[in-house]
C-alpha cells in the first residue's frame, strides 16, 4: 500500500494476491463523546488518508446498547444522541463503496430479497446473480425505483401511478432498483 507502484507495476504482482493490495477501512471504536475533538481519532484519520482509506468511527458500548432496543426506542436514542443511524450501517455501507458493490431488490408474492451486484452492472448481469439462465435468455426488465415501490405500496400501485419501466439490456442498475426479468431460455 505504501509502495507507491504505478498502475503498471501494480498488474505485475496483481496474480500474486497479495493482503496489502486489498481494499482497506479503518474502523475505530470510540468512546461515547468521542466522535469529535478526538485526538486519537484524528491519527487514525491521518493514517488512512496517508493510504487513501476510509474511517468510520463507531462506539461498541453505543452498538451494545442499541442491539437491546425496539425500532422506536432506538430511534429516539440515536437521536438523543444525535445519530443518524447506528455504526453498523454505516460500516456496511463504507464495506458496499469500497468494494464497489450495490444492491438491488426482487419482490415477489412469497418473497422479497436483496441482491449484490458490482455497481455499474447491466440488467442482464443482475438476473445472472440469480440465474445464469436469466442472463443468458434476458429479454427486459421491470424496474421500478426504491422509493417508488415504498412510497407507491408496491408493484401495483407504482404500475398504476405509471413509475414502472421496461428497461432493455443497456440499463445500468441502480441502487436499490426493485427489478422483475423477462427471460427465454
Amino acid at each position: 500500500r505504501a509502495a507507491g507502484l504505478d498502475a503498471d507495476e501494480k498488474a505485475l504482482i496483481r496474480d500474486m494476491f497479495l493482503i496489502t493490495l486489498k481494499p482497506l477501512m479503518y474502523i475505530a471504536n470510540v468512546a461515547e463523546d468521542g466522535f469529535e475533538n478526538n485526538p486519537l481519532l484524528d491519527v487514525v484519520r491521518a493514517r488512512a488518508a496517508a493510504e487513501g482509506a476510509e474511517v468510520v468511527p463507531v462506539c461498541a458500548a453505543i452498538e451494545e446498547e442499541l442491539a437491546q432496543l425496539d425500532d422506536a426506542d432506538r430511534d429516539e436514542f440515536l437521536k438523543d444522541l444525535g445519530l443518524e443511524e447506528p455504526g453498523l450501517n454505516r460500516v456496511i455501507r463504507a464495506g458496499y463503496k469500497l468494494l464497489g458493490l450495490q444492491t438491488y431488490f426482487t419482490a415477489g408474492v412469497k418473497e422479497v430479497r436483496a441482491w449484490q451486484l458490482r455497481a455499474g452492472s447491466t440488467a442482464p448481469q443482475a438476473a445472472g446473480v440469480i440465474h445464469t439462465d436469466f442472463e443468458r435468455g434476458f429479454i427486459r426488465a421491470e424496474t421500478i425505483s426504491y422509493e417508488d415501490f415504498i412510497n407507491l405500496k408496491g408493484e401495483q400501485g407504482a404500475k398504476e401511478a405509471g413509475r414502472l419501466r421496461l428497461e432493455g439490456k443497456d440499463y445500468i442498475v441502480k441502487e436499490g432498483d426493485v427489478l422483475h426479468f423477462r427471460f427465454n431460455v
